[in-house]
């Protein structure tokens, strides 16, 4: 009976121990896990680009790091681009009222984007006269806009020619697919399926790159929308105001 009650004390003993165990490597085993995942979602993805051919997908990842480049570049600079219009406003015509047109143009010199340059160049021709102030505003509002639309044709070319690519490794593995299929006079499953896989990972490829483009794409149009529609709308308010200071002075 003593033997039996050690045993079973030990036997108790061990599994709590064990369970303390377990429970003691429970988040070193999570971190395992998450770790191991993370090497099979990369593996996965690198066998997927392997077996899409790496002729056509690497003019695809190409498609990718240019057109990101580009877009990047484009919403750091319209976010640069953006001012508070109102703000300029008023301190440009507070600038008139109190120091003139020299402090209205230092005002503009020492704000950033495309309103308080175009403000500076109608405000350089005043006394030119207000047509003139008015022919220069548009001229260089045109100048502006041309800064601002910079780079969006390539992303657009980017976004056209990725699914383009997946598409011709589309048609380039189906014609492989019926040449083994001809080579070996007999349609098996096994001789097509590699050319239409092929086919279907460098339609998918080209399409996700295109999709992703896009999205920074029409980010950027709208953006560039918005600075023209404030600056059409700045340019009106900028005549008004000089109107305003020529009568009064």
């Amino acid at each position: 009976m003593l033997m039996a009650q050690e045993n079973e004390t030990t036997q108790t003993e061990t599994t709590e121990t064990y369970q303390e165990e377990e429970e003691t490597t429970d988040p070193t085993v999570l971190e395992d896990e998450s770790q191991i995942e993370s090497t099979s979602f990369h593996a996965a993805l690198k066998q997927k680009f392997i077996e899409g051919g790496a002729a056509f997908m690497s003019f695809v990842i190409l498609c990718l790091i240019f057109g990101l480049a580009i877009a990047i570049e484009r919403v750091i600079y319209l976010n640069l681009a953006s001012t508070n219009t109102k703000k300029l406003i008023s301190s440009v015509e507070d600038a008139l009222e109190n120091g003139g047109v020299e402090a209205a143009k230092e005002v503009c010199r020492n704000t950033r984007g495309p309103i308080a340059s175009i403000f500076y160049q109608g405000l350089s021709r005043y006394d030119q006269g207000i047509d003139m102030v008015e022919k220069s505003v548009v001229s260089y509002g045109s100048v502006q806009m041309g800064l601002l639309e910079k780079g969006m044709s390539w992303i657009s070319l980017f976004i056209g020619l990725a699914p383009m690519l997946g598409f011709l490794g589309t048609v380039i593995g189906m014609i492989d697919a019926f040449d083994k299929i001809q080579a070996a006079g007999d349609i098996q499953p096994s001789l097509v399926a590699g050319g239409i896989k092929v086919a279907l990972i460098t339609t998918v490829g080209g399409l996700i790159v295109a999709m992703i483009l896009q999205v920074f794409y029409n980010y950027c149009i709208a953006k560039i929308e918005s600075i023209v529609n404030d600056m059409e709308d700045a340019s009106v308010t900028l005549l008004d105001i000089l109107v305003k200071y020529n009568q009064k002075h």
